[in-house]
């Protein structure tokens, strides 16, 4: 299984992730080996130790070029290449928050400019469907109002999202996932849902789009 998990920050994406990880473990025996969470500067929460205090200020005082630049090698080394069909990976945000945070936040990737995110994520679905049509693009969403309580009860560390923009960046993320290439997607809304019935949504949803590798682990885990 291959999933491209996108959504507007505190619509619940990290969280939703990591349950279906643990969903995918207790359904076929076997979860994600990595979860891709790098995209959401300052904090690109890198595999290992968090970083510092001391890093993520040297990570703002970055310029846009030089974000512009270490972003966009970022977003290609995690874009697909050729596999073998029973690798299974797990990213949240890749091309699609780049897209949208990028000229919003960061000072690049706007149209016309260097590293164009338009273009860049055109490229970069062009090689998943090339490489694994079977990913799919799960759009985690949530009602404005609720985006803003959850900013309020559970603030992040290091924020992305204001919220006065919490409008524009859903209609951003919609805009966005209409517009893919990527064939396979769903929705969960997790405005009125706990994060089991929101894994539950997505259990449901993401029948059609399983592969033969998908339901052969589901079969064997569930005879073994």
């Amino acid at each position: 299984m291959r999933l491209v998990i996108v959504g507007c920050e505190y619509a619940g994406t990290t969280t939703l992730a990591h349950a279906i990880d643990d969903w995918a473990r207790e359904t076929m025996g076997t979860g994600f080996r990595l979860i891709h969470d790098h995209f959401k500067q300052p904090d690109t929460k890198p595999h290992g130790p968090e970083l510092s205090g001391d890093e993520l200020s040297q990570f703002r005082a970055l310029s846009p070029r030089h974000r512009e630049v270490m972003q966009r090698q970022n977003l290609y080394y995690h874009t697909s290449y050729p596999a073998k069909p029973d690798m299974t990976s797990l990213l949240i945000g890749l091309h699609v928050d780049e897209a949208i945070y990028g000229p919003l936040y960061y000072g690049y990737g706007a149209p016309g400019q260097m590293g164009d995110r338009q273009v860049i994520a055109k490229h970069i679905e062009h090689r998943i469907v090339q490489y694994t049509p079977e990913t799919i693009l799960v759009h985690v969403k949530a009602r404005p109002e609720v985006i803003r309580q959850r900013m309020e009860d559970s603030p992040h560390g290091n924020p992305v999202v204001k919220g006065t923009d919490v409008e524009h960046v859903l209609t951003r993320f919609e805009e966005e996932v209409f517009a893919s290439l990527l064939m396979n997607k769903l929705t969960v809304d997790t405005s009125d849902s706990t994060v089991a019935e929101s894994v539950a949504k997505f259990a449901l949803k993401v029948r059609p789009f399983l592969t033969q590798e998908d339901l052969s682990r589901i079969l064997l885990y569930r005879n073994s």
